[in-house]
């Protein structure tokens, strides 16, 4: 046998340059270092804010105004020709089941009234004894109107709290006052506060299960807790210049809190995943932030970009809420990537003795020192009958999102109100003594000569669907004519927007075309009706920006075609099902709740948060799978150990994510009761029904195939990867 000596060089061989650390991990390293510098920033910059915003107070104004819409059209043409009509109003509802025309009882509301006239932000009072229409028929309920000095949105609580203090002196044996009005369903609002506890509780029990230790439970709580208070503060600064709506630090904080915990508690589980490896303290912040890290990025990324697209969409005080909320995932995303590091360098050696010797403990028993085992049998089982699982998972979730087919969106109004709040009690009263239909006027209004306003008058009261018009109010210059319609249907029917429709698409221009006049239908049942067309109208086009943005970040991401397509459509799908959900829920009244309508903005808010959100959890499964098919080349492989190492800390940030948003349904509001419920289902159904079943099972079925991408899009697409090598 011939052997070859190898051939030697005199030349000296170049060691490799070491790898330049990527910049999460010099992130990670820089706040290990300056741990208490970093600290200390983040509580100077919440002391600043909330000193600032504290001087300051808030200034939220609710605005649902659509510029170019026929009800802001007809609101400007009363404004234009000096329009009584055009101002907000109260409504002072009295009742005594003995008549109001009791001199007693007349002197006691013409005394009242008069007080009320002279208190601040009231411009004008009509009293009921002026005005036949504004008692009922048989005489036992009336209303006084009080004419407001600017929006009701704009009326401070208190100054509504003086107006009704005011009317209720009134009141005596068997004179009940209520005030009715935009204004004063302030004065039922829920407080925060509670919510807010009962999740965060709810997520430091879940946490301390899952590491077995207050402190470390704790910590993703801290940098939730800073980030959204930090942020809350410059919110409340920022309403003084932008319009943003009162209920925006509600959903501020259901969505910080949730997504802060959830950004931390990923970024935590790697760091002791890397302890347990035995990787030093300084390693395992630097490692988790390096991959953990970069799931928090790109996860926060598309929330930003999709909450950024409901700005280009141009619906009213939804764009100072959108900003509120990106702004707010944008300050929790950096919270968990610089000051989470600083704390983890604080309790470092603590949590290295803690979890190794918990790790030393399940080895000495033989079981596997990461765990998983239970999790690698249930990856086994779909992937024994992946076709079965995803057949049973996609069928049950299309169920419960066929509902959302039948979608009325709308705002909630008084009638929704709690039983107890004087505003309800006010709404009630006007229903019973006027019909339905009074707590939801049309302004209908008529540009030309009192021909036309007589005449439209006339054509109102002969049109199904309404109950009485008024006679024509002339305006200042008696070149307008305002018609107040009342329909026979409350302002939540749809038969109310049908009868807009048919008002706009086929009475009023016929009436013009023999008048001669412009008519115009206005009110704040049609500023409703305006916003939910247009939020319905352009929903699908930012669906479309959405999906398509997010599929070339997955792209780039995964490196794969198929992987991307299931994540967008499998999104879509826990979306539809949150919708379907909430229409049986709360349009339905489904659980004994008063049925109405989904409020217009809540579907398209929701669409953006909880797309993101689940981009979030396909990003930290899928990338640890893609790591193990990297490592083995073995699909099905992949899949266990990947389901194996994530889907603890999915389940878990599920379980975080559904506490915190489903507390909010425990509170009084309408609104953010069917948010948290929206919310808490999508995220339910995506960590539990989606990632853990529908997810390994359409993996398993794609195989290899999973991760194929044209060599021709994979050189053309750039790489996004916040490593750089040197």
């Amino acid at each position: 046998m011939v052997t070859t000596s190898p051939v030697r060089s005199d030349t000296p061989t170049t060691p490799p340059p070491p790898r330049r650390r990527s910049v999460l991990e010099r992130t990670a390293g820089f706040a290990q270092r300056h741990r208490w510098t970093a600290l200390l920033l983040w509580v100077a910059v919440l002391l600043a804010v909330w000193t600032g915003a504290s001087a300051l107070g808030d200034a939220y104004r609710d605005d649902f105004s659509l510029p170019g819409t026929e009800t802001q059209r007809a609101l400007q043409t009363m404004q234009e020709h000096g329009s009584a009509q055009a101002g907000d109003s109260l409504q002072i509802v009295l009742h005594d089941r003995h008549g109001l025309n009791d001199p007693a009882t007349r002197a006691a509301v013409t005394g009242m009234l008069d007080k009320v006239a002279h208190l601040p932000k009231v411009a004008q009072v009509r009293s009921p004894y002026q005005d036949r229409q504004a008692v009922s028929r048989d005489g036992t309920i009336g209303y006084a109107t009080v004419v407001l000095r600017g929006k009701s949105e704009d009326m401070a609580k208190a100054d509504t709290q003086r107006v009704y203090d005011t009317a209720r002196t009134a009141r005596a044996d068997g004179l009940d006052v209520q005030l009715g009005g935009d204004a004063a369903r302030k004065l039922g609002e829920a407080q925060g506060g509670a919510a807010e506890g009962i999740g965060m509780l709810a997520a430091l029990v879940i946490l301390g299960l899952m590491f077995g230790t207050v402190i470390a439970a704790g910590l993703p709580v801290i940098t939730a807790v800073f980030a959204v208070s930090s942020t809350l503060g410059v919110i409340i600064l920022l309403s003084h210049v932008f319009t943003i709506a009162s209920y925006t630090p509600y959903i501020m904080m259901l969505v910080g809190l949730g997504v802060g915990i959830d950004y931390a508690l990923l970024i935590f589980a790697r760091y002791r995943a890397e302890l347990v490896r035995g990787a030093p303290p300084e390693d395992a912040g630097r490692r988790a932030l390096d991959l953990a890290g970069r799931t928090v990025f790109f996860a926060g990324c598309t929330v930003i970009v999709a909450l950024l697209g409901l700005v280009a969409l141009g619906l009213g005080s939804l764009q100072g809420t959108a900003v509120a909320v990106a702004l707010t995932v944008l300050v929790t995303m950096i919270a968990s990537l610089t000051l989470l590091p600083a704390l983890l360098a604080l309790f470092g050696k603590r949590f290295a003795r803690q979890f190794t010797a918990k790790a030393a403990r399940r080895a000495a028993k033989g079981r596997p020192v990461e765990g998983g085992t239970r999790w690698r049998a249930w990856a086994g089982l779909v992937q024994r009958r992946p076709l079965v699982s995803l057949v049973l998972a996609v069928a049950a979730l299309g169920a419960l999102a066929a509902p959302a087919l039948d979608l009325r969106l709308g705002f909630a109004d008084a009638g929704n109100d709690p039983t107890k709040t004087t505003s309800r009690k006010a709404y009630d009263l006007l229903a019973d003594g006027f019909g339905p239909g009074f707590n939801g006027p049309l302004v209908v209004v008529a540009e030309g000569t009192g021909r036309a306003g007589t005449a439209l008058t006339q054509r109102l009261n002969g049109t199904p669907g309404i109950a009485a018009a008024t006679a024509p109010i002339p305006a200042r210059d008696d070149k307008a004519f305002t018609v107040i319609a009342f329909p026979s249907t409350s302002p939540q029917d749809a038969r109310t927007t049908e009868l807009v429709h048919t008002l706009r698409d086929g009475v009023l221009p016929e009436l013009g075309r023999r008048t001669g006049a412009h008519y115009l239908v206005g009110g704040s049942t049609t500023a409703v009706i305006d916003y939910a067309d247009t939020v319905s109208r352009r929903m699908p086009l930012f669906i479309a920006i959405v999906v398509g943005l997010s599929l070339l970040i997955l792209v780039m991401v995964f490196r794969s075609l198929l992987v991307p397509l299931k994540a967008a459509l499998l999104n879509l799908l826990s979306i539809g099902a949150a919708l379907g959900a909430m229409t049986l829920v709360f349009q339905k009244g489904m659980f004994g709740l008063e049925p109405g309508p989904i409020e217009a903005y809540l579907p398209i808010m929701i669409f953006a948060i909880v797309f993101g959100l689940s981009m979030d959890y396909e990003i930290f499964l899928v990338s640890r799978i893609r790591e193990e098919w990297t490592r083995t080349r073995d699909a099905s492989l992949a899949i266990r150990e990947g389901l194996a190492h994530t889907g603890s800390v999915v389940l878990a940030a599920g379980a975080i994510m559904v506490a915190v948003f489903g507390a909010f349904i425990l509170g009084g509001d309408r609104m953010l009761q069917q948010f948290g419920f929206g919310m808490a289902v999508a995220v339910f159904v995506d960590a539990v029904v989606i990632r853990c079943l529908i997810v390994p099972a359409a993996l398993q079925l794609m195989g290899r195939r999973a991760w194929w991408l044209p060599s021709a899009l994979d050189r053309a697409l750039p790489r996004l990867d916040l490593e750089h090598h040197g």
